[in-house]
């Protein structure tokens, strides 16, 4: 596994929303779950650069829905994990279990 194929934290967090969302997983969405679910501030830029990040290497692909009155017609991009990307975050998963799994209850 080359170094590319390591998740940062925000593109874990961005894929493991894809996944929360399914079909509803579109850019705004996106920010406001993992702002709701980490209590932090994410700025849209960033999550549009992570999933530029995640196009890139071929872990998610993109649809376009329909036309909206609310958006003046334009549409929205719906975000979905490619095959790759399912593999990609369940290696990220297991290692992140694997590292934390002998730390103790509390740290302090």
């Amino acid at each position: 596994m080359g170094k590319g194929d390591y998740l940062g934290e925000f593109e874990l967090l961005v894929m493991a929303t894809l996944v929360r969302l399914g079909e509803e997983a579109y850019g705004m969405r996106i920010r406001r779950d993992i702002e709701e679910r980490t209590e932090r501030t994410v700025s849209i830029g960033n999550v549009y650069a992570a999933l530029r990040r995640l196009d890139a290497k071929g872990y998610i692909g993109a649809r376009k829905g329909a036309p909206t009155s609310e958006r003046g017609g334009r549409a929205k991009r719906f975000y979905y994990l490619e095959p790759e990307g399912a593999a990609a975050l369940e290696r990220s998963r297991n290692l992140f279990l694997t590292v934390l799994a002998d730390l103790p209850e509390t740290l302090v």
